[in-house]
């Protein structure tokens, strides 16, 4: 198993750099995409990912026989891209998930082995990806500032090192220094996830919850694998 090789990169630029030379993928939007995946295919749902603005998901949902997400202030206590939402998600529910990043880092990879990690499942994806490949590339999704351009997420560099630091074999330069930020703050994630910008912004927007969740570290055994365009638990 340590001949495992393990890349690091963000965005969708990073992830088109690595996709024809790695054979198993792993995407991190810990605020808030694939910690809503992780508490979904957790409560036994499947989540369709679908890029946020792109047209067709109400018509994905209607042919999928399936649930829309609304946007977190419209969504009025149903399900949304928030994960506290998604808690009492009844089983066999299909959830069409619109996010800008996670999402649209997923629909990417459909012809791919990609799992949705967060530091909720670091452990369990791990195990996961440790003998589904050879060469692992990990995902950092990252935020957009205004103009489009990435914003790096600290939330993301985190749960990628959490990923990382549970994995066996050699590592790239990159994945070293992700394991080394997660080594460095892994007894301070709460208090990261809260003071760190995109943290701020879902407080101050209302959502402390969803921080709260995301900074579970190990609070989930769920495996959430993307399969025929769908997150499914494989835990």
């Amino acid at each position: 198993m340590n001949d495992l090789q393990i890349e690091f990169a963000w965005g969708g630029a990073g992830l088109t750099d690595l996709h024809d030379t790695c054979d198993v993928f792993v995407v991190l939007d810990v605020l808030s995409f694939t910690t809503a995946v992780d508490v979904a295919v957790a409560r036994g749902a499947e989540v369709l990912p679908f890029p946020l603005g792109k047209y067709g998901a109400d018509a994905l949902a209607r042919s999928g026989d399936a649930v829309l997400a609304k946007p977190r202030r419209e969504a009025a206590g149903g399900p949304s891209l928030s994960p506290a939402s998604l808690q009492k998600l009844s089983p066999g529910t299909r959830l069409v998930l619109p996010s800008p990043n996670g999402s649209a880092l997923s629909t990417m990879l459909r012809d791919r082995t990609a799992f949705a990690a967060s530091l909720r499942n670091a452990t369990a994806v791990a195990a996961a990806v440790q003998g589904a490949g050879k060469r692992v590339a990990v995902i950092a999704a990252g935020e957009h500032w205004p103009g489009g351009s990435l914003r790096p997420a600290i939330e993301d560099l985190l749960g990628a090192g959490a990923v990382i630091a549970r994995l066996q074999g050699t590592l790239s330069p990159e994945a070293r220094a992700a394991k080394a930020a997660y080594l460095e703050l892994k007894q301070e994630l709460a208090a990261t996830l809260r003071t760190s910008l995109s943290g701020r912004e879902l407080i101050e927007a209302g959502f402390p919850d969803d921080v709260e969740l995301a900074a579970q570290e190990d609070s989930s055994a769920a495996v959430p694998a993307l399969q025929d365009g769908r997150y499914r638990n494989l835990g």
